[in-house]
Order: structure tokens, then C-alpha cells, then sequence
């Protein structure tokens, strides 16, 4: 089965600015990946790039197999843009209508309804969208990214407007997402919301790759400290190594007090690979 999004030496170039510069980047089949960088990073060309909203200058993308762009790869794709709106005077239900007929979803009555008890909006069937919360209208412009039960999900910054309980909600919406074998790639400048969720991290910088991985994978170990009677010391090593390293203590003399494993956080490896990028 083809990958649910495949980028292949991606390049784009508006005039003399790069805006990507050979982007290769894989989402597999129910796959939650973040997307992270500064501002001009080159995160939105490659998500609007995936929606065929942009054509490359060179290289390639794949949805599901067929060019981005493509009728066949907009088919498998739903889409929330940063900065969406919906017409105020719609209730949550015409607003999933509107969808269904732009999307040629023949879903109906029971696809809207489902969709609106997936993202916690049943009550809300009938309420305007001007009379709704911003985390409302945020679940409900997930849901309807989902008319239509595409394969790949592209969010942008869905959380970031949101308080923590609307945020948690978001992110329990996008594991449900992910146990139905939806692809999902999440834009967000919320590092705390990417390390929660995702299966797997890219950070982009001047449209380059510069670091990749699972959130365990990108968090470092920064070695053992270590408490004796003879004050703190870092030492290096990681968690397989705290016995043998007490025991040399132990029996050189040294009375030990305490022991941490240090880490490095997502965050830290992304102020790394950043630099003094801001976003």
C-alpha cells in the first residue's frame, strides 16, 4: 500500500526566494507526523504544495500514490487551514452540507451526523457558527476536513488559538483519528502539542530537513547526575550505565545520595537545529 504521503527532493522557488530546497519527507498509512520550524521555514509551501494548491519546481509529491494536485490525491485528502472562516449565519450542520456538495461526499444526513458526535458537537447541530466558542468552530472545522473519509489529514496549527481543555480535546480527537488508520500531518509552532501526539517529528529550516525522528528519538541523553558525599557531578552515560557507575562510586568509597538520568527535551533539540530562527 502506497504511503499516505510521499515527498521526493521537493523544490520551490518564488523569484530568488527557496522556499524548499530538496524536502524529502514520508507519511505512512495512519501515521501521525509534526511538522515543525520558524516562520518561512517552508512548512506551509509543502502543506499547500500536498494540497495541489501549489506546483513544485521540482521534485515530486505523492497523496495515496497519485500527484498531489492530481483529482485521485484530492480526493484522499481533508484539509484545516490556519486562518479558516465559515459563514456565521450557518448552523454546524449546513456547514458539513456545504462540504459534502463542494467534496461530492454522498455520505448525507448520517455522515454529518457522525462526524459532529466524533468531534463533540451533537448539541450543537443547530447552532450558528457565530454563536459558537473558537474551540467549536476549531472542531468543528476538523470535522469538516473529514467529510468524505479522506486517508490523509492536513492540519495547520489547529490548537493554536485554543485554552488547555480545548487543546486536550484536539489532541484525544486526533488519537481517535489515528486508531480509525488516518494519516495525519500536524503544522504547529506548539512543541508541547507535537510531543504529546505524534508518532514522528520533522523540523524544516530555510526548506531543508535539518533533524528527524520520534519524539524519544529527538529528546537526547545528557548523561547520569549524580548526588555523594562529595557534591553533584554529571557523568556520562545513560540509564543502562547508572549501576555500573554507583558501584564504582561505591567502591572507591563515596556515600550516594541520589541519581537522575538527564534528557533533553523536544524542545531543546528544536532551539538546536533552529539556532537564533524565531517564529
Amino acid at each position: 500500500m502506497s504511503a499516505a504521503l510521499s515527498v521526493n527532493a521537493l523544490e520551490k522557488r518564488y523569484g530568488s526566494t527557496t522556499a524548499l530546497a530538496g524536502v524529502d519527507l514520508e507519511v505512512s498509512e495512519g501515521e501521525l507526523v509534526g511538522l515543525l520550524g520558524p516562520n518561512g521555514a517552508g512548512k506551509s509551501t509543502l502543506v499547500k504544495i500536498a494540497c495541489g494548491l501549489v506546483r513544485p519546481t521540482r521534485g515530486q509529491a505523492e497523496v495515496c500514490g497519485a500527484r498531489a494536485g492530481s483529482l485521485d490525491a484530492r480526493r484522499q485528502i481533508g484539509y484545516l487551514a490556519e486562518l479558516f472562516r465559515f459563514p456565521g449565519w450557518y448552523s454546524a450542520d449546513e456547514v458539513l452540507g456545504l462540504h459534502q456538495r463542494l467534496s461530492g461526499s454522498h455520505g448525507g444526513g448520517a455522515e454529518r451526523a457522525e462526524l459532529l458526535e466524533l468531534v463533540g458537537l451533537t448539541d450543537a447541530r443547530d447552532r450558528r457558527v457565530e454563536a459558537m466558542s473558537k474551540g467549536m468552530q476549531q472542531r468543528l472545522g476538523i470535522a469538516q476536513a473529514l467529510v468524505g473519509s479522506p486517508r490523509l489529514l492536513l492540519l495547520d496549527e489547529p490548537t493554536s488559538a485554543l485554552d488547555p481543555v480545548g487543546r486536550r480535546t484536539v489532541r484525544q480527537l486526533l488519537e481517535e483519528l489515528q486508531s480509525r488508520g488516518t494519516s495525519v500531518l500536524l503544522n504547529s509552532h506548539l512543541l508541547s502539542e507535537i510531543e504529546l501526539v505524534c508518532d514522528r517529528v520533522v523540523i524544516l529550516l530555510r526548506g531543508k530537513v535539518v533533524s528527524e525522528g520520534s519524539p524519544a528519538e529527538l529528546s537526547r541523553g545528557r548523561g547520569v547526575e549524580i548526588e555523594t558525599d562529595e557534591g553533584t557531578q554529571v557523568y556520562e552515560g545513560t540509564r543502562e550505565d547508572v549501576p555500573r557507575l554507583v558501584a564504582e562510586l561505591v567502591a572507591a568509597g563515596r556515600k550516594v545520595y541520589g541519581v537522575q538520568v538527564l534528557t533533553s527535551t523536544l524542545e531543546d533539540t528544536y532551539l538546536e537545529a533552529v539556532g537564533g530562527e524565531t517564529s
